[in-house]
């Protein structure tokens, strides 16, 4: 890994695959069987992709349970797909090895396992030393932080008031807006319709939602948190882009954003 060690090269450049070694043992499950268990991983970023991946050393991946396969998800610098077999389950393009005859020679020997985004069933479990983590792999150049707060926050769906407080926990995330996230005992629920909706996230852990007639899907809250974000448990924030949130009496901007264009469709 000295190799690897030596190729830190942060923050991503836009447009390029980079990569450096992680210092976390990952581990993958399906089932019953432990698929790949590594102190070694490395944090791949690919060009135009959101969020990084694993990649680890063959050695630590369970290749007896690997064939060559037709190819799967277009990514950049794969050399060769792979399915996996596990007591009779086929899992198509479930891993591949990259091409390192170009950028990447430092990956040689490596193999990376399919996951955010896919939508065929795949690895069932993903833990980061002893913690489960969802979605994706944390990326280390990404900080979500959960402060206890005293402003004073006003959010307004359609021009009524939903919640006020002066009681938030501000919750700073790189790259988005802050959220302000409300003690349950500052909101009106009765102005909200819960939703069966849930979306997990691997900084917050499983949030679930309600919802407005002018505001479909609005709010959320982490009933049990993962530990890092321990404060914002049971709170309820609101997306800044389609409601009006005041703080300190001032009238924030609805910020542009990854989700914009969701929500827009409602």
């Amino acid at each position: 890994m000295s190799d690897l060690a030596a190729s830190r090269r942060h923050p991503v450049p836009a447009g390029e695959l980079t990569y450096e070694p992680g210092e976390r043992r990952v581990r993958g499950v399906i089932g019953e069987t432990t698929v790949v268990d590594s102190t070694h991983p490395v944090l791949v970023w690919e060009p135009g992709r959101p969020v990084p991946l694993y990649a680890f050393p063959a050695g630590d991946v369970r290749t007896d349970l690997l064939t060559p396969g037709a190819a799967g998800r277009d990514r950049p610098g794969v050399r060769t797909w792979y399915d996996l077999t596990l007591d009779g389950r086929r899992f198509p393009a479930l891993a591949w090895d990259y091409d390192v005859s170009g950028e990447v020679p430092e990956l040689a020997g490596h193999l990376a396992l399919d996951w955010f985004g896919r939508t065929s069933p795949g690895v069932e479990h993903w833990y980061e030393e002893e913690e489960e983590i969802f979605v994706h792999p944390r990326d280390p150049y990404k900080r979500v932080d959960a402060l206890p707060g005293s402003r004073w926050v006003r959010v307004s769906i359609g021009g009524v008031l939903v919640a006020e407080t002066r009681r938030p926990v501000l919750l700073f995330e790189t790259r988005l807006p802050i959220r302000y996230y409300i003690p349950p005992e500052d909101v009106h629920f009765d102005r909200l319709t819960p939703v069966p909706l849930q979306t997990s996230c691997p900084y917050k852990g499983t949030a679930r939602y309600w919802s407005t007639p002018d505001a479909p899907n609005a709010a959320w809250a982490y009933p049990a948190p993962i530990p890092a974000a321990g404060p914002i448990k049971d709170h309820v924030a609101f997306y800044n882009e389609i409601v009006d949130i005041e703080v300190d009496g001032e009238l924030l901007e609805r910020p542009v954003t990854p989700f914009t264009s969701r929500l827009a469709a409602g």
